[in-house]
């Protein structure tokens, strides 16, 4: 298989496998149909992978609430089952199996250059975590994903008064949620803010994008799993445009005392469920039997 042809189905599941795009296909720029939509930086230097998408879907209009934002709510992703009769044309790896996708996954996340840089001193620590990830990596453990690495919600309840984020799927945490402010509280003081996995999140709009700035962490999450850690300092801004039947959802986190200038992560495409009685499907317990069995150090 030529790597540009691997490299497309490695993206296309990764957007599937992380609930982030469905509804969404990926194409390269090279050879392939004028892109409509957003391109990521998964790049090898010769070309750009870029989401293609169905022009309907930017234009439709964006309804409205009472007070006049736009109206965020419903389950954004699309529905979909995992299995791997589902995926065989899909999944990243060779021949659609689910038996070398930790291998050839690698091969698309590794090209993406869009990382956070961090000081010096810490550039050793980053790179051991990266190498250890299977005994240090704390989603492998059981532990929460934490913001921002959780990702968007996969489904938005809009309240006068609060946002509500609903998380589900294979890789977010597991029927998590969050409850985001939309009162104009301020943040609670440093010295009574006591560090979490999600931080204390507060929501505003600025125009037609909601905002939600996130401080009060604890330094246990990562940021990603090539060993990316953060401070108790770290601050991140989640700003969520919607655009038709899509959300844009862009992250930045800015940590000053490991990073040397905030982070801003590639944009999300969010796409809405079409069926208005979409529910999140359940999932599973977690139940760690792996660990213990591990035999090399291939992760990613």
């Amino acid at each position: 298989m030529t790597r540009k042809l691997l490299s497309y189905r490695v993206f296309t599941s990764l957007a599937i496998l992380s609930l982030f795009c469905v509804g969404v296909r990926a194409q390269t720029a090279e050879g392939g149909p004028e892109n409509t939509g957003p391109c990521t930086s998964y790049s090898d230097g010769t070309r750009q992978v870029c989401f293609s998408l169905d022009s309907d879907l930017l234009k439709r209009p964006v309804s409205r609430t009472a007070d006049g934002h736009p109206d965020l709510a419903g389950m954004w992703n699309g529905a979909m089952g995992i299995t791997e009769g589902s995926l065989t044309h899909t999944i990243a790896a060779r021949e659609g199996s689910f038996v070398n996708f930790e291998r050839d996954d690698t091969i698309v996340r590794r090209i993406n250059q869009n990382r956070p840089l961090y000081k010096p001193q810490y550039w050793e620590t980053v790179k051991e975590l990266d190498e250890e990830g299977n005994g240090s990596d704390p989603r492998f453990r059981g532990m929460p994903a934490g913001v921002p690495r959780m990702g968007p919600p996969i489904k938005i309840i809009q309240l006068p008064a609060e946002m509500v984020f609903l998380y589900t799927g294979l890789y977010q945490n597991s029927d998590t949620y969050r409850i985001i402010p939309t009162d104009g509280r301020p943040h609670t003081p440093d010295d009574k803010l006591e560090g979490t996995w999600k931080g204390e999140s507060l929501g505003h709009w600025e125009g037609d994008t909601f905002v939600v700035d996130t401080v009060g962490f604890n330094s246990s999450s990562w940021l990603c799993i090539e060993g990316c850690i953060h401070s108790e300092n770290m601050h991140v801004i989640e700003r969520f445009t919607r655009k038709g039947d899509t959300i844009a959802y862009d992250v930045t986190v800015d940590d000053p005392d490991m990073l040397i200038k905030p982070w801003v992560e590639d944009t999300t495409t969010m796409v809405i469920n079409s069926n208005p009685k979409a529910i999140p499907d359940e999932s599973l317990p977690y139940q760690e039997n792996d660990v213990s069995h591990f035999v090399t150090k291939e992760h990613h």
